[in-house]
């Protein structure tokens, strides 16, 4: 009977050393090249590791989660995409959990790394309690937060800079001689409903434009709630021209009444929404967006995650990632849309501003 795949055979198909399959196999810290040559050789050899077995002897289950609020926002499956070739190259299964932003929810993941069914944690809140803090600060496994978290939280970090991203469609708003632009917003006890709120009002100001609370709707960040607060700001003020969203589904729910109302877009009011989803440029007309780089905070995460997992301790890392202006139908008409790239007008000099973002 011929004998099954050895880490002899192993690491002679991957060109390393016996002791090197031995440590990538052991789940120890190993430089990912030589993880991804271990993996490659293991897959094509037939080599069938016995996890158990495995986890027992290490403390490894070759396992990561990530958990975000809603598994349906395109978003975050913009980040879910990244995050698990990356992960995958490395050796790691991916774990989802979809909270629903319930913070006891959140919670109860960060206390569950106790029971090491993870190696480690990516997580994308969209609230931070002092709950949160005090369980991060005890979490018995790496984790990174792709959000915002408080100045001082030793935890890996990856921001998007909505701030900047919101002054980005405002101005593109003002640009096109719109002045009564009104905000959809999420809810403002969230990071994004917070930040984008405040964005909102700063840039307006920056302008000369007053700040009239009538223009604001509170909603969440859902197309059915966006497309009901829509139509309560329409039916308080119907000369709005033009509509700053907090999200792309609150600005396809925007579309849907507008539509109805007989409103056309863009020549009536024009609509931009946020974070650049595949579902923008596939709506009817097509949505201008601002892009707070999800998939490149899905990535940033995941290579953060595996240098914790693969190289220990080390000071905590923070990464921002700077957004940028798809312009399209929903503002600048089909005809301009077709000529329109991705405009990064004060995208270079939003870099520069950003900051520390304010992971929005």
């Amino acid at each position: 009977m011929a004998q099954g795949p050895t880490i002899n055979t192993i690491a002679e198909r991957a060109g390393v050393s016996i002791a090197s399959v031995s440590r990538v196999l052991n789940g120890l810290p190993t430089r990912q090249e030589t993880v991804r040559k271990v993996m490659a050789a293991a897959d094509e050899l037939g080599y069938v590791r016995n996890a158990v077995a495995r986890s027992l002897k290490s403390r490894r289950t070759h396992q990561v989660a990530f958990a975000m609020a809603d598994v349906g926002n395109p978003a975050y499956l913009a980040m879910l995409r990244e995050i698990q070739p990356v992960l995958k190259a490395a050796g790691y299964r991916l774990v989802l959990h979809s909270t629903d932003a319930v913070a006891a929810d959140e919670i109860e993941v960060l206390h569950s790394l106790g029971e090491r069914y993870v190696d480690g944690l990516i997580m994308s809140p969209l609230r931070v309690t002092e709950a949160h803090l005090e369980t991060l600060s005890a979490a018995r496994a790496p984790v990174v937060i792709i959000g915002s978290v408080p100045e001082g939280t030793r935890v890996d970090n990856v921001r998007a800079d909505s701030r900047t991203g919101v002054k980005l469609a405002i101005d593109h708003l003002y640009g096109l001689g719109r002045r009564r632009i009104g905000m959809i917003n999420g809810p403002l006890d969230t990071v994004p409903g917070a930040s984008r709120g405040a964005a909102y009002r700063e840039a307006l100001e920056e302008l000369g434009l007053p700040y009239d609370e009538d223009l604001v709707q509170i909603g969440d960040f859902y197309r059915a709630e966006g497309g009901r607060a829509v139509a309560a700001l329409l039916e308080r003020v119907p000369d709005v021209d033009a509509l700053m969203c907090a999200n792309d589904l609150i600005a396809l729910g925007a579309l849907d009444v507008l539509r109805a109302a007989g409103r056309r877009v863009p020549e009536d009011v024009a609509v931009v929404g946020m974070d650049d989803t595949d579902l923008a440029a596939a709506s009817w007309p097509s949505l201008t967006s601002v892009s707070l780089g999800s998939a490149e905070r899905g990535k940033a995460a995941a290579e953060l995650l595996l240098d914790r997992l693969q190289n220990g301790d080390r000071e905590p890392r923070l990464v921002t990632v700077p957004p940028r202006l798809s312009v399209r139908a929903s503002t600048a008409g089909e005809q301009a849309a077709r000529t329109a790239r991705n405009v990064p007008p004060g995208a270079d000099a939003g870099r520069d501003a950003a900051g520390k973002g304010d992971g929005a």
